[in-house]
């Protein structure tokens, strides 16, 4: 059965040439998506995302966009509907978004 996996799939976009390096969704983000580098900062776990928008609406120039109520939220409704553990986040379920 082919099946959308909220964990590796994800809407989050992300423009480095657009980024002015100031770190604001390194700090915002739950689960740790972006890292610093050097000019820019780093989009190291894309999988890792939630979807919850923290970063997008935190970025001062739009170099971030993500459909926000998604990702693990999808995961958690349809866990509660199939009875079903659904959620892990793509962390193995040690990020706690679901406890």
């Amino acid at each position: 059965m082919n099946r959308w996996n909220s964990y590796l799939e994800n809407t989050l976009i992300y423009d480095p040439n657009q980024c002015v390096n100031c770190g604001r969704c390194i700090e915002v983000c739950p689960h740790r998506v972006f890292i610093s580098g050097s000019g820019s900062v780093v989009l190291d776990k894309k999988e890792a995302c939630m979807e919850c928008g923290a970063c997008e609406r935190n970025c001062p120039v739009s170099a971030i966009q993500v459909d926000s109520g998604v990702g693990c939220a999808y995961a958690m409704i349809r866990g509660a509907f199939t009875g079903k553990e659904e959620c892990g986040c793509g962390d193995g379920g040690s990020s706690g978004c679901c406890t």
